[in-house]
């Protein structure tokens, strides 16, 4: 929603040089071709325009007017109407409300009624209408001047992405400002609602069209409009909270249970939910063809989860995490194992703001939602959804030792956990390499940090392991020197590099299985 867009073409200083220019040029052409016409005539331009001559002039007026009005009507009716099909009727209102246009169709219908009279009180002779004259030429001539520029606004108002933000913007000033005395047509919820939905549609219909980015401005848009009205939340009037017969009935709530709805009418998040059902709708569409709408999903919501804990919403930041449940379920299911690598990420990210923050419960709740998934992708046939996670959880396991957090014994239980059911059935040295590389890196990680107790946890996990094996890991570990990965992914790193301080504890971590074998 920002205030300066290249979209909207020239600045009104721009355009007032320009219709400056054009006017110059006629008027300059016009004095010298009436110079020409009226040389030794002693003719001039007053007696042309507010003489005799002046009302078969008048009397042609209002058809150049009327005629003007036509084109113009003519032409952004077509156009309307072919954008508000293409992206959404809502095109249709705001585009009728808007101040500009309003004004430019009301001043040509003006000039066109004042013509048609200047000429009525000119047809009779009875007196020559000099200044009605003057008035309705200088308002014929604006008319004439107003068509480049309205023209240009109208398409820069059509563009989807101003359109998408006019939207935005109408959304939160109907939940700002709410009932008004003007009765249900006003009410603040059912314009969120609205809006909500119309906004969805411009992203479902960008789908339909393939045109990514308009999908993504409206997917950032739902994202900041949810932002915003948290921080608007605690000036709303309770009322705005409880779900009115038409949210209740909203096909996004109506299928819920009773004991469901008042639940989330007790949490006061409907509106979050409302949103965050439409991308989930969005979600699904685009998976396995829009990726980047997927993982601008995430962000979106990974950015709500955010602020609802900033501002202390546990329940909105509940529902986040919900539905990056649900993201990652509709991902594995799909079986688009690169969408689920980036969801992931974001999803880590947003445990490591929980971290930082001192939400520990949905530090831990995520964590073993990673490990949950993981192992259903892993069960789907999809090993690198769980080496994905393992590495995530790496990085969570870090996160929470540098900060001391006081679930940080908690989250290493998780993490040595989450190979445990996929290994049985399935061969250990194809499948789940991965997830041991990832708990030896958090082993050196906590070696190089002092924490021998926490890296001595990690090897009784591993004890069982063949020797082979442990050696044949040790082996790709050291062979990774780039911190970059070799190919373009969204993350950039490489998941097995160790810094030469971490690679320098894999000697004494290893060494513990040595002696191990040496003692049995």
């Amino acid at each position: 929603m920002s205030h300066s867009d290249p979209r909207r073409g020239p600045g009104s200083a721009a355009w007032l040089f320009l219709l400056a220019i054009v006017t110059s040029v006629a008027g300059l052409i016009y004095a010298l071709c009436f110079a020409l016409d009226a040389a030794g005539s002693g003719v001039s331009v007053s007696d042309v325009f507010f003489g005799g001559h002046g009302a078969g002039m008048l009397s042609n007026m209002p058809e150049v007017v009327s005629g003007l009005l036509g084109i113009a009507i003519t032409v952004v009716a077509i156009i309307v109407e072919l954008a508000a099909n293409r992206y959404t009727p809502k095109i249709t209102t705001l585009f009728v409300e808007n101040p500009t246009n309003l004004s430019v169709l009301g001043f040509f219908v003006v000039t066109c009624l004042l013509c048609v009279w200047t000429s009525l009180s000119a047809d009779g002779q009875v007196i020559v209408p000099k200044v009605g004259t003057a008035v309705t030429v200088g308002c014929i001539t604006v008319c004439l001047l107003l068509l480049l520029p309205y023209f240009t606004f109208v398409f820069g108002f059509l563009d989807p992405h101003n359109i998408i933000e006019r939207m935005g913007q109408s959304t939160l000033n109907a939940i700002r400002k709410g009932d008004q005395g003007r009765g249900l047509a006003r009410d603040p919820r059912r314009l969120a609602l609205r809006g909500v939905e119309q906004l969805a549609d411009v992203a479902l219909n960008a789908i339909e069209h393939k045109d990514k980015g308009i999908c993504m401005h409206a997917v950032d848009t739902l994202g900041d409009i949810v932002c915003k009205y948290f921080e608007m939340s605690k000036d709303l009037p309770e009322a705005f909270f409880l779900m009115s017969s038409e949210v209740r009935e909203n096909p996004d709530f109506v299928s819920m249970q009773p004991e469901v709805l008042a639940d989330i009418e007790a949490q006061r998040c409907w509106f979050e939910m409302k949103v965050l059902r439409q991308f989930q709708m969005l979600y699904g569409e685009t998976l396995n063809k829009m990726r980047d709408v997927n993982y601008l999903i995430a962000i979106n919501t990974r950015r709500i989860a955010d602020r609802a804990m900033e501002g202390d919403r546990p329940a909105s930041a509940a529902l986040a995490l919900k539905f990056f449940n649900t993201y990652l379920r509709a991902t594995v299911n799909q079986r688009d194992v690169r969408t689920a690598y980036n969801v992931l990420n974001q999803y880590r990210l947003l445990a490591e703001a929980a971290l930082r923050k001192g939400k520990t419960d949905i530090a831990l709740e995520t964590a073993r939602r990673f490990k949950y998934y993981g192992q259903l992708g892993f069960g789907m046939g999809l090993p690198f959804v769980l080496e994905t996670a393992a590495y995530d959880l790496c990085t969570l396991n870090e996160l929470a030792f540098d900060i001391e957090s006081p679930c940080r014994h908690e989250l290493l239980g998780v993490f040595l956990e989450v190979d445990k059911e996929a290994e049985e059935g399935h061969e250990l040295d194809s499948s789940l390499r991965g997830v041991r590389k990832a708990q030896i890196k958090l082993a050196t990680y906590y070696l190089l940090k002092g924490a021998t107790d926490m890296a001595r946890a990690i090897f009784e996990d591993m004890r069982g392991e063949q020797a082979l094996r442990l050696d044949s890991i040790r082996t790709e570990i050291e062979a990774i020197t780039s911190r970059e990965f070799w190919e373009v992914s969204d993350r950039g790193v490489n998941f097995d590099y160790l810094e030469p301080s971490r690679r320098a504890m894999l000697g004494t971590f290893f060494g513990w299985f040595e002696h191990s074998r040496q003692e049995s």
